[in-house]
């Protein structure tokens, strides 16, 4: 049985919004026990002798001595630094996977062929190929881990590198407690033809899955992105961008805005005021109150959800002028609701800024299933 066959499975535009509690959902998700069909990623296969030299020439990350089974994950921006696309990044010896939110991945695979030139690489999309999430924990791990692709000997398991300052990046969140720290995201490479070996899985919906990101900070292309972004105003530098690399496009908007520090806007963690029940949807105004009582906007919800624990909450991008402790509104569905910050990205995000700069590594090697009885 496939996971859009379940009972009680609820669709949405992108996949399957829950299977009837979002809330139970989330909180197996978060201990391991579910199972997330991610339709709403994407899978791309780059081959070729070539494929990391070539990638890290044209992207953010430095890839050129990328070992098998080590995740990572990659920006491509454009002149002016402004986020293009986003994938994580996977290599099993003989071939390059990028993650990509479903949205993304034909453009992304459309742009790495325009880029080919002479490079020995191949780009294609792998429709036969379905993404599965969940958390670093047994039940859902060793499950799944069975059945991972593993076309050359090495199950395609990516482990999201949000979870630490990864080597070349910087953290601009002046906390020494990241949400991030616990943020135990893996997605595993299937083939769509091994599904049905998984209809005794505990599944969860998207909802669950987005409630547990946004809780962690973690940016993503679908959601947070637009045609203004770069990566400093989401703390993008600090798994996504290689700071000591050679040179690639958008390089020196990333040193500039970086050396000199102070990004345009900045990522926030609002949470809101759940007394009206209402969860303000990705592109609503947030409002700031004014000093003569009129409000005026200053940025917009990205992303919205509600965790089992945090209850409301969403992330925001908002102009660096606001103040962490301004009096923030957001009006929806005729609700009028109140938002208290969590300051992601601080006004002075940089290299100069008062913020101790975290280097932790931790490179999480590619999981290996456990042995068939």
């Amino acid at each position: 049985m496939l996971f859009a066959d379940r009972p009680g499975a609820v669709p949405a535009e992108d996949g399957i919004a829950h299977f009837g509690d979002p809330v139970r959902e989330q909180r197996l998700l978060a201990a391991g026990e579910a199972v997330v069909p991610r339709d709403d990623r994407a899978v791309i296969e780059v081959s070729g002798p070539d494929r990391l030299s070539w990638l890290d020439s044209i992207t953010s990350q430095a890839l050129a001595a990328l070992p098998a089974g080590q995740a990572t994950e990659l920006l491509v921006l454009d002149p002016h630094g402004r986020v293009e696309h986003a994938a994580g990044v996977l290599d099993d010896g003989a071939s390059t996977w990028l993650i990509a939110d479903a949205g993304d991945a034909a453009g992304l695979a459309k742009w790495l062929t325009m880029m080919r030139f002479r490079s020995r690489v191949e780009v294609r999309v792998r429709d036969d190929l379905a993404v599965l999430g969940y958390t670093e924990l047994e039940t859902a791990e060793k499950r799944v881990a069975l059945v991972a692709y593993r076309p050359n000997d090495l199950p395609l398991v990516w482990g999201d590198p949000w979870r630490d300052v990864t080597a070349g990046g910087w953290q601009y969140a002046a906390t020494s407690a990241h949400p991030g720290a616990a943020y135990t995201w893996i997605e595993a490479i299937v083939e769509r033809s091994a599904l049905p070996q998984l209809a005794d899985v505990e599944p969860a919906g998207l909802l669950a899955a987005e409630a547990l990101r946004i809780a962690a900070w973690r940016p993503r292309w679908s959601r947070e992105v637009d045609e203004r972004a770069i990566p400093h105003e989401f703390d993008w530098l600090r798994t996504a961008v290689h700071l000591d690399k050679g040179c690639y496009r958008g390089q020196e908007t990333v040193a500039k805005v970086h050396n000199l520090g102070h990004p345009p806007r900045r990522l926030t963690l609002l949470h809101l005021d759940g007394s009206d029940s209402v969860l303000p949807a990705p592109g609503t105004p947030v409002l700031q109150a004014g000093t003569e009582g009129e409000a005026a906007e200053v940025g917009h919800i990205t992303s919205s959800a509600r965790h089992h624990e945090l209850g409301p909450i969403a992330l925001a991008v908002l102009a660096r002028r606001v103040p962490p402790d301004a009096t923030l509104e957001i009006r929806a569905d005729g609700a009028r609701i109140a938002a208290a910050q969590e300051v992601i990205v601080p006004a002075d995000a940089g290299a100069t800024a008062e913020v101790p700069r975290l280097t932790r590594l931790s490179r999480r090697p590619l999981a290996q299933p456990p042995a068939q009885a």
